[in-house]
């Protein structure tokens, strides 16, 4: 079984002739799209619709598979400079798509008859929603220059400071036991049977983030006032109203989902309790051990063991799912192990001119490693479902991202849980479940939370890393209530949590994720094979539907609370079977 991933069929190196004629290439398809949309006043409607989506289906091939190749190089390989350097290379030249391709849309979006146009042309129709969102996003739009501009700057502006927080958080050296690790590795030392490991290892996380807390300070001060400018000048309400109209989801279904939420939360607040006292804690639940395993489980897997587990588990439930699984253990797509320089946490990226994804992981041999392998495997199976769609559809909505993947946690412990061998195993799997549930649902409200406050401030202020400290600690109070130890929290979250350097607010989709997967899974264990291909076609409409018609596929309204109550009631009975067990 191989330990890391396999790129060569992208390109055989940053030296790989293909490499730099594709980055050629790519140089002119932009500076032809350029000069294209520098005569769309005169061109024929329908001919210029046709050839600008040509010339961007070519430019989005090219760049995606450059940019996928070193980025990929980049995580794996964070003190190789290499990467970092020839990432900057494609998307200084990407970055010179910005004006025409705002040019080619603000023009579309004027045509008056570009529904009838579109609908009418068989290569234009699988865009429709597309050019719906062009005419909608239009009014956002930067005059002249701008979009330009703001690609060029934010190379050296965003991108940049995400770049640092990586790259310090993956090299900042870790002192434990009188040696010397990496930030990963004593990360996963929380899940340790050993109560002593975890209060050490946490501590020694703690400290080391005082080398570096100063500046990833200056690289989230300086991301979040780069996002308020560029909502400002755009016009957008707010940074998360920019979020949700870029994420397809209406404010009506976030405030749904967060309202049935607060009237849950008192729930996961006695789960903490509760195992707070079976670990002999009286004062709520310390941080280090929110993860520390309960109950008794034997479980150690290889990966090879991870191979066969899963694809004979997703054999059951799909079979066109587990043929990929087998394909990605197979075939290299996975890079298994924590090392020194290597990206912490997991991820899925889409490698589109293979058909295939790569996935990123710090396998540990835990069950929770082979949930995680399921999880980002999720994300493969999600962008192996929307291959069918043209080049340009290929970008599922934020909210939708975690749908597959958290879809396939609840497979994996669902069926482990049904198979426990006795009650020691049975609550070592249920609260394992439980760990991951609470912190997409508390963790992540705490983050939305903290990264709220950092907008309401940024503007008049800049707040140093003791200021983030102390908004950090205050979100975890509020989220987390009185099941956890107000006097051993984490203060430190927004320096290693990557979500904070990305997209805007990317941490309620993976609340989202877990509460409409939770309800999607509900309805497989009623219907059982007849759900998949409706889980098949809902997968499929993420790219080309927003979030509340992609969930009406399987008759969801996600505006109504009380879908997410009873998503959330799901797990409301998991805590009270485990309250009785651990009593």
């Amino acid at each position: 079984m191989n330990e890391v991933w396999n790129l060569d069929p992208i390109y055989r190196g940053f030296d790989d002739p293909a490499f730099e004629g594709d980055l050629n290439a790519l140089k002119e398809k932009v500076e032809e799209f350029s000069a294209f949309t520098a005569g769309l006043a005169q061109a024929a409607a329908l001919e210029g619709l046709k050839k600008g989506i040509a010339l961007q289906e070519r430019i989005s091939d090219l760049v995606n598979r450059l940019a996928e190749y070193a980025s990929l190089r980049q995580a794996a390989e964070t003190k190789n400079p290499e990467a970092g350097s020839q990432l900057g290379r494609i998307m200084a030249v990407y970055s010179g798509l910005a004006a025409p391709a705002a040019a080619f849309q603000d023009w579309a979006a004027k045509l008056p008859d570009l529904e009838e146009l579109v609908e009418g042309d068989e290569d234009l129709k699988a865009y429709s929603f597309l050019f719906s969102k062009m005419r909608e996003s239009s009014r956002y739009l930067l005059p002249g220059v701008g979009e330009a501009v703001m690609a060029k700057m934010s190379l050296s502006g965003g991108s940049a400071w995400s770049d640092l927080q990586q790259y310090l958080t993956s090299t900042v050296p870790v002192t434990y036991r009188g040696e010397t690790t990496n930030l990963s590795a004593i990360r996963n030392l929380a899940y340790d049977a050993d109560p002593q490991v975890r209060k050490e290892a946490y501590e020694a996380e703690l400290n080391c983030y005082d080398r570096i807390k100063d500046s990833v300070a200056f690289a989230l001060n300086s991301i979040k006032l780069e996002t308020i400018s560029d909502c400002q000048l755009r016009g957008y309400a707010s940074p998360l109203d920019r979020t949700l109209r870029q994420a397809d989801m209406q404010r009506a279904t976030l405030d749904a989902m967060f309202g049935a939420i607060d009237e849950y939360l008192p729930k996961f607040w006695q789960y903490l309790k509760a195992k707070a006292k079976a670990l002999g804690h009286e004062n709520g639940l310390p941080w280090y051990d929110l993860f520390a395993p309960m109950g008794n489980s034997s479980s150690e897997f290889t990966t090879e063991d991870a191979r066969n587990y899963l694809v004979d588990l997703f054999r059951e439930f799909n079979p066109e799912e587990a043929d990929m699984i087998a394909e990605a253990f197979d075939n290299a797509w996975i890079d298994f192990y924590p090392r020194d320089g290597k990206a912490g946490g997991a991820f899925c990226a889409g490698v589109e001119c293979l058909g295939e994804s790569r996935v990123l992981t710090n396998f540990d041999g835990k069950l929770g490693d082979v949930v995680t392998l399921a999880h980002e495997l999720g994300h493969a199976y999600h962008n192996h479902c929307i291959r069918g769609h043209r080049p340009l559809n290929h970008e599922y909505s934020m909210p939708l991202a975690e749908t597959a993947s958290t879809f396939n946690e609840c497979v994996v412990m669902g069926s482990a849980i049904s198979k426990a061998a006795d009650k020691a195993e049975k609550l070592n799997l249920i609260e394992s479940q439980l760990q991951d549930i609470t912190q997409v649902i508390c963790d992540i409200y705490s983050r939305y939370r903290f990264e709220t406050k950092v907008f309401a401030n940024r503007e008049e202020r800049f707040m140093d890393a003791d200021t983030l400290c102390a908004y950090m600690t205050e979100a975890q109070k509020q989220s987390y209530g009185d099941g956890l130890d107000p006097d051993c929290l984490h203060p430190y979250m927004w320096v290693c949590k990557s979500h904070y350097y990305g997209p805007t607010f990317y941490n309620f989709p993976y609340a989202f994720g877990a509460l409409f997967a939770r309800g999607l899974y509900a309805q497989y264990e009623k219907e059982g094979a007849a759900f998949i291909p409706k889980y098949n076609q809902l997968l499929y409409t993420t790219t080309v539907a927003t979030a509340e018609d992609t969930a009406k596929v399987a008759g969801i309204d996600l505006t109504d609370k009380d879908f997410w109550r009873a998503a959330l009631q799901t797990v409301a009975n998991q805590i009270d079977l485990f309250c009785e067990l651990v009593g």
